[in-house]
Parts: C-alpha cells; sequence; structure tokens
C-alpha cells in the first residue's frame, strides 16, 4: 500500500479537528438550551436554606388595573395607574403575587378564593397582582370577567419572569414582605390555610418556606 502523500496529512488531520469541534458545539448547544429552559431555582433554594429572599425583577405591563378601594389607592393608585409596574415601585406593601393564564384549569377553579381573600385583605393594605403569562389578551380579559377577578394583573407575553421566579407550572403563588423579599412560595393550587398563613407571613415579614399545593398545569 502507498504511504500517505504530505499533502493529504494535514487535510486528514484538519478534518478530524473539524468532526470533534462540531460534537463539541452540539454538546455546549444542547447544555446551554438545557440551562435557559431551566427554570431558576435561586427562589425556592433561598426559602429553603435562609427563609427568605430577595425578590427577582419584575417590570411588566399592566394587563387590568384592578378595584383597589381606598387604602390601596393612596398608597400604590399612581403605580398602577401606569402602563408598566415593577417589584420595586410596590415596596413597602405587602405582596400576593400569583402566576396564572386563562388555559389554566385549576387557575380557574383557584380564582373565587383569591377574590375572597383580596375583598378581605385589601382595606388591610395586602396587594393581591396576578401575573398573567403565556396568554392571549382576550382570553385573558375574559378570564378575568368570567371569574370576577378585581385584583390587578401584569402581563407577560412569554415566560420570561416565571423563567426567574423558578415557576414550573400554573398556578404559583408568591408572598412577597414590605422589604421586598419572598417568603413564601405554594406550587400549585392554594388552599384557604395556605393564602391565610401567605398573607399573614408577607405581612409580617416572616418566613413561610415552600409548600405543595394542590392542581397545577405545566407551563407551555
Amino acid at each position: 500500500m502507498a504511504a500517505e502523500t504530505p499533502a493529504r496529512a494535514p487535510l486528514r488531520l484538519a478534518g478530524r479537528i473539524a468532526a470533534v469541534l462540531i460534537a463539541v458545539g452540539f454538546v455546549a448547544l444542547l447544555a446551554y438550551g438545557l440551562v435557559t429552559k431551566s427554570p431558576d431555582r435561586t427562589v425556592d433554594d433561598g426559602l429553603r436554606t435562609s427563609g427568605s429572599v430577595a425578590a427577582p425583577a419584575l417590570d411588566q405591563p399592566v394587563l387590568q388595573r384592578g378595584d383597589l378601594g381606598a387604602p390601596l389607592q393612596a398608597r400604590v393608585g399612581a403605580v398602577l395607574a401606569g402602563r408598566r409596574v415593577s417589584l420595586a415601585q410596590l415596596r413597602g406593601t405587602p405582596v400576593v403575587l400569583n402566576f396564572w393564564a386563562s388555559w389554566c384549569d385549576p387557575c380557574r377553579a383557584e380564582a373565587p378564593l383569591l377574590e375572597r381573600a383580596w375583598r378581605r385583605e385589601r382595606p388591610r393594605g395586602v396587594l393581591f397582582l396576578g401575573l398573567n403569562m403565556q396568554d392571549i389578551t382576550d382570553d385573558s380579559h375574559a378570564f378575568a370577567r368570567a371569574v370576577g377577578a378585581t385584583y390587578p394583573s401584569l402581563r407577560d407575553r412569554s415566560n420570561g419572569v416565571a423563567h426567574r421566579w423558578g415557576v414550573t407550572g400554573l398556578p404559583e403563588t408568591f408572598f412577597v414582605s414590605t422589604q421586598g423579599r419572598v417568603v413564601g412560595h405554594v406550587i400549585g393550587a392554594l388552599s384557604g390555610g395556605q393564602l391565610a398563613a401567605g398573607v399573614a407571613a408577607a405581612r409580617a415579614g416572616r418566613a413561610l418556606g415552600v409548600e405543595s399545593g394542590g392542581r397545577r398545569r405545566k407551563t407551555r
């Protein structure tokens, strides 16, 4: 068999190097995709280890301003009257942040409980704030009308906010203290007891931790 010519040897080496680079690139791309699609675990990890954690950034357009009542209107009415709301603008107010969508059946079943608690707590200065995600605007408004929701909601067309907060399904609810720290997280539909405990924790800035709730649907 004839010896390999000097001209062909570098070509074969270059081909092998290219194949290795392509394989490495594919693995890196796959890993990047897995990382970017995986929810951030910072909130839940912080709740489990430290009891509370600084709330992730949230700055979204207003879906509906809701009916705040006198105390909250005086405190955050001007903020919710704008086109966008950030959680930082609500500092000083305890917040119940509920992630929902019109296509989420457990969200629909949970909504009357949230509405009853909202009507009870808003005179005490507790803000219930919905975060509608991965939804059609008209469907979102139709859902709010159908369930009689009068608490305000923000909107995220994608799932960027959910990713930062570690949301993997709907509904999920977070309780945020007046200092802007997450003190509790319920994964799944809330019970009345969980909601009452979360509101109390948000008002007092007391650690509640991570709890499993009822039914939920995986995010799209």
